[in-house]
């Protein structure tokens, strides 16, 4: 019995993205999934493409909002967690599911950027395994472009932080890596936009972040969430 994966996807103004998202969503090997929207009132076409898809709920604005609200609906005993513009492998949802055994309560995988040239690589390769490595030292950081759960796990940390403005994904990562063990998955990956690269300011804003994450590591001490703004 396959279980069933509820699939959030928070959304504002995400027009430009959601269609190709929730595509790949629909094309996956994996057949026993559902998808909800939790839609923060956007004002262009996301909920009218989206509707098509998935289920619509409402939420309050912010990523984390969404993302609870999304949980909250969700019936899967599995919740994977997309950022709309997050465009999966065929293999994503099959791949992240057979992660979730004996004490594993999270699991992630690679992120590519959908517009390739040396930076963009450079980023996101060196996040694939910054995110590997902190996962293998326990101080996991999965990135919210797609992380998965099991549910119960995520209602036991009581889920996103919804007064951390960005970095909630980290956030989480830590506080749910003391409930179980933490999946890095080889076996697929996903493509999302170059967006927050752009957003962030290019290669020095991702570098500083870096340096901040390893003084966490080396020196448990935490660093202001607030640095960074989000991309939305």
């Amino acid at each position: 019995m396959r279980p069933l994966v509820s699939v959030i996807v928070p959304t504002y103004n995400e027009e430009k993205y959601i269609r190709a998202c929730l595509n790949s969503v629909k094309s996956q090997d994996y057949p026993n999934y559902e998808i909800i929207i939790a839609d923060s009132k956007s004002k262009d076409r996301t909920v009218e493409i989206a509707k098509k898809y998935a289920k619509i709920v409402n939420a309050k604005k912010g990523v984390s909002a969404g993302r609870n609200a999304g949980a909250k609906a969700a019936k899967g005993d599995i919740l994977v967690f997309l950022d709309a513009d997050t465009v999966l492998s065929y293999n994503t949802l099959t791949e992240l599911v057979k992660a979730f055994h004996d004490n594993v309560v999270g699991a992630t995988c690679p992120i590519l950027p959908s517009h390739y040239n040396m930076r963009n690589l450079l980023v996101y390769v060196s996040f694939n395994q910054f995110s590997e490595y902190s996962i293998r030292i326990n101080r996991p950081h999965m990135a919210g472009i797609c992380m998965a759960f099991r549910k119960d796990a995520f209602t036991k940390a009581k889920g996103f932080d919804e007064k951390i403005k960005t970095l909630e994904d980290f956030d989480l990562s830590l506080r749910i890596s003391k409930i179980g063990k933490i999946k890095f998955v080889k076996d697929t990956f996903v493509v999302t936009s170059h967006r927050r690269i752009e957003n962030w300011g290019g290669l020095k804003s991702v570098t500083e972040y870096l340096q901040n994450y390893s003084k966490f590591v080396l020196t448990g001490k935490g660093f202001g969430f607030e640095r960074y703004k989000p991309i939305r």
